[in-house]
């Protein structure tokens, strides 16, 4: 009787310890979970944006004749002087990349517009008959800023793009010089002058979210030297000016793009 009530005892520990041993056992064999998807970003296709930024613009002038082939007259050494001014400017962007197969490279072309009114003056440091030197301001004012430019980049990381950029530039600027003795006045103007040059920039991209992107980036623009046919206001004394006009502007721009991919959105892959 002891044997069976002792048997009995034992196999019912063993079906109670039997479960619990394999449920100990079980998350040691449990199926291990995916892994976590990788990106895959595609900088291919065409974008639009918007910027903001800064811009300083220099401007130098000399005199060297009078419209209608009249002598120069100013002296000395016909220096209109020079003047610097800072602003702040913005517009749109537009563009195509193509990141080129199995390598991180990316080329593309871009068409960007920035409008503000960048100001500058500065006083005439040369004398005119009958007039001191000091009695002439010189008003300078680029409004617009084009530029198409070629784009080549290296992809530091799926999502950031460093890149230099290069092109042709294009500039609207308005001009004119205020009398200032006996009192203010016109004394002659360039309105809506059309300038043409070249430009260079560098710059960093980060692809934030699926099509969506946020870059900084820093332009040189040199329009070099344009001959400026001057217009005499109703106060002009003799005739107007013919100014040879050096125009220069550094920008640094921060904006956003949205890309429109040929290859489809960013996808995931395991």
């Amino acid at each position: 009787m002891n044997k069976l009530l002792t048997g009995s005892i034992a196999a019912v520990a063993m079906a109670v310890a039997v479960p619990a041993l394999a449920a100990d056992m079980a998350p040691r064999y449990a199926k291990a979970p995916p892994p976590a998807p990788i990106a895959v970003y595609n900088w291919t296709g065409c974008y639009i944006g918007g910027n903001v930024g800064g811009a300083r613009a220099r401007t130098e002038q000399i005199q060297i004749a009078k419209v209608g082939g009249v002598p120069a007259i100013a002296a000395p050494g016909n220096d209109f002087g020079v003047s610097e001014g800072t602003n702040f400017v913005g517009g749109a962007q537009i563009g195509c990349d193509y990141q080129w197969p199995g390598s991180g490279f990316v080329v593309g072309i871009q068409g960007m517009f920035d409008f503000g009114n960048i100001d500058s003056s500065h006083v005439v440091p040369t004398a005119f008959p009958g007039f001191p030197v000091g009695s002439f301001v010189s008003n300078n004012r680029t409004k617009d800023i084009f530029s198409v430019t070629g784009r080549v980049g290296y992809l530091f990381a799926p999502q950031v793009l460093g890149y230099v950029k290069g092109g042709g530039a294009w500039a609207r600027v308005d001009q004119n010089f205020v009398g200032t003795i006996p009192a203010p006045f016109l004394s002659e103007s360039a309105l809506g002058v059309d300038r043409q040059g070249w430009t260079v920039g560098a710059g960093l991209e980060w692809m934030f979210a699926p099509g969506w992107s946020v870059f900084g980036e820093f332009n040189w623009y040199d329009f070099g030297r344009k001959d400026i046919a001057f217009v005499a206001g109703p106060t002009t004394v003799g005739a107007a000016d013919i100014v040879r006009t050096r125009l220069e502007i550094g920008q640094a721009l921060v904006g956003v793009n949205y890309k429109f991919n040929w290859g489809g959105p960013v996808v995931a892959r395991y």
